[in-house]
């Protein structure tokens, strides 16, 4: 095929004359040509069909053609043949491993994913771009495949303990979804011993036949070093947590307070008494509020610290804050999205000092809606940092002393419970989904152990706040629509089809139902939560109502939130904190300027969304994994003790139990029940003793002895307790209908 005829043929010419000075064919002309050709080529037979004769067109063919076995677009084979994916069958995928050693390849197309077997497992890593072929499709319909060719390794360090074993050395990694271990050559391995928590450097990603082989790139301490589960909680989800240089040196130039030219053409709200009210051990505040009657109505101010005006687009500060995407809060200590002069200084909004801020200000009728609002750049100081506890006490409780401590703020906060508690009748009536579910706070002793899990008690201090960031959050998210200015929102979408159809059998079990038919409303969940809360499994049932909802994201286009129940709705309140709150700022400020819209190459929000999405639930990872090896540290001195606890999930292999008060979770093997064979039942989430009539239900109270502690797999094995087992040979429960054969499992 001559020049001119491929020139003629491709649809991209021009797209390629325009970006290249020495243009070669497109990758879309490419990817036709090899669909077309009969057999995959080498590079020398597609220079010599496509009439590449140019040194340079040698080398921008062949870098092209890397690039193109990169993205998914080509397969390169051992031979060195190039061939189009979809004419070899193949699936291009990114690779989740499990636990058990098995995957599961998730096709870029959006197809059904692939199940990858242990075996398949040892070639590619946890996030590994591949190539994979369907090699079989079980009697349930679901697509089983093989690992053609890993295209792209994306671990390079991996966290472990190391250990030896015949005298070789291994490091076993962390992540439990990485189950190959890591060899060690014994000349890399350094001054490290076995036992310690090291960082490895792959040096050979793993192959069919060959282990991943490492060097050890630092040796984080010993296995039980207090502070050691945050350390490898911050590798394994690869969170940002050193500053760069450039951010330094930026954040080295601020001065420690407010300038007074930072404050000209701003509303001076400085005579208004604002007040934060927080967390006895919150440091940086970035909220405060002041609200007072207006005729038979309110006017609500809500003060958000200004980080806009000190964090610019493209900065340094900018790019690392986009980054990290959030704050993460592990127990007893937090990676900040901005360096502490910011977040615990200028941002911070402290008592009595000047700060800069954006304030929504509502006006509030007497029936609880919001009738008009604005947004102002202001300067406003707050008059108290006051706690959740304090300003419950001084206002619910009528604490003298505290009222006589802050005398002049008391008639203001006053008016701040009596707006709440209408604006929460108010939402309640709108059919607002409250899930009120047990938080927990680990207490830590001497030398950082933990000396007592508690749970979190929330007032209607806290909920008062609460209620208050929803407010600006709603008028934020109006805003933007208003002015049809881009940002992103906060999208919460109602439940699935199968979602719905499993939490229906799931409640038709429990003697529950949901209203709604086909398509339930908010209002539906929240009737159906107000009907629990006496009942002693209302803390499992709102559990399984919370799973069957959506995860919230970050997205461009406003999709409403089921949960809140509101049509529109972002998240303004929280900059210092959360990326997405300092995008929709920018936007606010923006159209309070009267700037034009950013184009999409300034800003694509679309990304912003995407990734911020993943910064949260990569921290929510992050963060559960650090505290679930803390209650396994926890339990470790507690084997052969005994706690009440409810049955929290049932599956085929046993029942997860979840102590009470201290929310520690583990299983009791379907090994560990006794004498007798056991049944799983998913539709009445129950397993079933088959002689005895014996049945163990999602949501059941029970009691548990702990029997092991593996802090390194982050498990915990319970069996029941010795009164329960006695009490199960005395009266065995009959009544249970006996499920079918098919579905026996043995003991």
């Amino acid at each position: 095929m001559g020049k001119k005829q491929t020139h003629d043929k491709d649809r991209f010419a021009e797209r390629e004359a325009e970006k290249y000075e020495h243009p070669i064919p497109s990758r879309e002309f490419i990817l036709e040509f090899l669909t077309e050709r009969s057999r995959p080529a080498t590079l020398p037979q597609l220079l010599t069909e496509l009439n590449l004769n140019e040194s340079h067109e040698k080398e921008a063919l062949r870098r092209r053609l890397i690039a193109m076995v990169r993205d998914g677009q080509l397969m390169k084979n051992r031979r060195g043949l190039y061939g189009a994916l979809d004419k070899m069958d193949l699936i291009v995928g990114r690779v989740v491993g499990h636990k058990d050693g098995y995957g599961f390849v998730i096709p870029d197309d959006g197809s059904d994913d692939l199940f990858i077997n242990a075996r398949q497992m040892r070639m590619a890593f946890h996030d590994d771009k591949v190539l994979a072929r369907v090699t079989n499709v079980n009697h349930r319909g679901r697509r089983e495949g093989a690992i053609v060719e890993v295209i792209e390794h994306n671990t390079h360090e991996i966290v472990g303990r190391l250990l030896s074993e015949s005298g070789s050395l291994l490091v076993q990694p962390t992540n439990k979804r990485i189950s190959q271990d890591i060899l060690i050559p014994l000349d890399a391995a350094g001054t490290a011993k076995p036992g310690q928590m090291v960082v490895v450097e792959l040096t050979s990603q793993p192959g069919p036949t060959t282990r991943a082989v490492g060097r050890i790139k630092e040796i984080m301490g010993d296995h039980m070093a207090p502070g050691m589960e945050i350390d490898v909680a911050i590798r394994n989800h690869e969170l940002p947590h050193e500053w760069p240089d450039e951010v330094v040196q930026e954040a080295a130039r601020f001065a420690k307070e407010v300038s007074p030219d930072a404050t000209q053409n701003r509303m001076d709200l400085r005579h208004l008494p604002f007040v934060t009210i927080d967390g006895e051990d919150a440091k940086d505040f970035d909220d405060a509020v002041y609200c007072a009657s207006r005729g038979s109505g309110w006017v609500l101010y809500v003060a958000i610290a200004d980080v806009s005006h000190y964090v610019r687009p493209h900065s340094a500060l900018d790019k690392e804050a986009l980054n990290r995407g959030n704050s993460v809060y592990f127990p007893g200590q937090v990676i900040p999205m901005l360096p502490e002069v910011l977040s615990n200084g200028l941002c911070s909004l402290n008592p009595n000092v000047d700060r800069l801020a954006l304030v929504c200000e509502m006006t509030i009728n007497a029936t609880g809606k919001i009738t008009a609002y604005e947004f102002h750049e202001a300067v406003f100081r707050s008059k108290a940092r006051l706690t959740y506890n304090q300003t419950y006490r001084m206002i619910v409780e009528n604490d003298v002393e505290l009222q006589k401590q802050f005398s002049e703020l008391v008639p203001h906060v006053r008016e701040l419970f009596t707006l709440y508690y209408l604006l929460h009748k108010t939402r309640k009536k709108r059919g607002s989904i409250d899930f009120d579910l047990p938080e927990t706070k680990i207490i830590f002793g001497e030398d950082r152990k933990i000396e007592r899990i508690v749970a979190m008690t929330r007032n209607d201090a806290h909920r008062l706040i609460e209620e208050c960031m929803l407010c600006a959050n709603i008028c934020a998210a109006r805003f933007l629509l208003k002015n049809d200015f881009p940002g992103l929102f906060r999208v919460h979408e109602g439940p699935s089809p199968e979602k719905l159809m499993d939490l229906r059998k799931f409640l038709n079990e429990h003697g529950l139902k949901l209203p709604g038919k086909e398509q339930p409303t908010p209002g539906d969940y929240a009737k159906l939560l107000n009907s629990i809360v006496e009942r002693p499994d209302a803390h499992v049932i709102q559990t399984v109502l919370l799973r069957s909802l959506s995860q919230a994201i970050y997205h461009p286009e406003n999709k409403g939130h089921f949960g809140l129940a509101f049509d529109a709705y972002t998240h303004f309140t929280s900059p210092i904190r959360r990326y997405p709150d300092l995008l929709v700022h920018r936007s606010i400020r923006s159209i309070l300027r009267e700037k034009p819209i950013p184009s999409e190459k300034e800003v694509s929000y679309e990304k912003y969304g995407e990734h911020c999405s993943m910064t949260e639930r990569r921290a929510d990872e992050a963060t559960r994994e650090a505290v679930n090896w803390l209650k396994c540290e926890y339990m470790l001195d507690k084997v052969g003790e005994e706690f009440p606890g409810v049955i929290s999930s049932v599956t085929s292999f046993g029942i997860f139990v979840e102590l009470t008060d201290i929310y520690v979770e583990g299983l009791i093997h379907i090994s560990l029940l006794p004498n007798d064979y056991y049944h799983f039942d998913p539709l009445r989430h129950e397993m079933y003793g088959e002689r005895s009539g014996v049945r163990y239900r999602l949501g059941q109270p029970i009691h548990v002895k702990v029997v092991r502690v593996d802090l390194d797999e982050g498990q915990i094995d319970f069996m029941l307790s010795d009164e329960m087992l006695s009490q199960n040979k005395k009266s065995p429960d009959k009544k249970s209908p006996k499920p079918s054969p098919r579905k026996k499992k043995k003991r």
